[in-house]
């Protein structure tokens, strides 16, 4: 019998065990309450749908990276504080990669639920820039959220593959999208003042 307090992240472990197994596109609710023993209603009752089951499951990567970010290293050059923040949220998902592999093919077929997870992620990411120490607020930081979307995004169809057993493969493909970054955010303050001198 689980718990009423657990029956939330219950729910996620199961629909992830499921999409590893039987895929994400044709599984239903009905699917996931059956295997999580659990009636449909109370599935229905916690989540509305399986893209709100991938919110929840991404908030809690979110919560689990923010526990365990030291601000104490703000000293640190932002790269560093964003790399490692990155790496940590690929390990926070570890354990359920198998299922978000399958989701990952899944939602390149379903462009709505795709959409709707595209909105997660950028929340997602404005939440691993303050783990890091940099502000996501304001216009500012929306761009700043949104340009770690891309980088994350990126990496990600690397990690999903990356069968390295110190995931060396995604490291250096998150070094050199932060490379590219920054050096197009150069390019743009440079341009930026070029543009302020001219006027």
């Amino acid at each position: 019998m689980v718990k009423k307090a657990e029956i939330p992240k219950h729910i996620v472990d199961t629909a992830l065990k499921l999409a590893a197994e039987r895929g994400w596109q044709e599984l239903k609710l009905v699917d996931i309450a059956s295997a999580a023993d659990l009636p449909l209603a109370t599935v229905i009752g916690t989540y509305r749908s399986k893209s709100a089951i991938l919110s929840a499951y991404g908030r809690s990567i979110d919560a689990a990276v923010a526990k365990g970010s030291d601000l104490g290293d703000l000293d640190q050059p932002v790269r560093d504080r964003v790399f490692d923040v990155v790496m940590r949220r690929f390990d926070a998902m570890k354990a359920n990669r198998d299922g978000l592999r399958v989701i990952a093919r899944d939602l390149r077929r379903d462009p709505l639920s795709a959409l709707c997870a595209g909105g997660s992620v950028l929340c997602s990411m404005a939440t691993m820039l303050e783990a890091a120490g940099v502000s996501a607020n304001g216009t500012a930081g929306l761009v700043r959220a949104k340009g770690l979307s891309a980088i994350y995004l990126s990496v990600l169809r690397v990690w999903l593959e990356d069968d390295t057993e110190d995931l060396s493969r995604t490291m250096a493909s998150l070094d050199r999208n932060l490379d590219k970054a920054e050096r197009a955010m150069t390019f743009l303050c440079r341009r930026r003042g070029a543009t302020k001198k001219a006027a």
